[in-house]
């Protein structure tokens, strides 16, 4: 598990492992396209609005959410991909 402490507003994103296809056949990591999914394991206090006041986050740890391709910036730790990105780059948490 990676420790870090995100600022202001933003999200570490563990992404999702890939998915075989329907025949069981597991595409090389070059030939498909990366999950657009992850779990937030880690999320900063929020950001601050113009008067001077914390904005709280609205997603928190251990929700599952989606964002787009090009979202964040993407790292790797301990043979895990991660991504930092902002919850603006959030476009909804998948519901239970």
């Amino acid at each position: 598990m990676v420790k870090l402490k995100p600022l202001a507003n933003r999200l570490v994103i563990k992404r999702s492992t890939a998915k075989t296809t329907k025949g069981g056949i597991l595409l090389p990591d070059t030939a498909q396209e990366k999950p657009k999914e992850g779990q937030v394991i880690a999320c900063g206090p929020g950001k601050m609005n113009d008067d001077g006041k914390l904005e709280p986050m609205c997603v928190k740890i251990g929700d599952v959410v989606l964002f787009s391709s090009y979202a964040g910036t993407e790292f790797q730790d301990e043979n895990e991909d991660y991504l930092i990105l902002t919850e603006d780059e959030v476009l909804c948490v998948k519901s239970a």
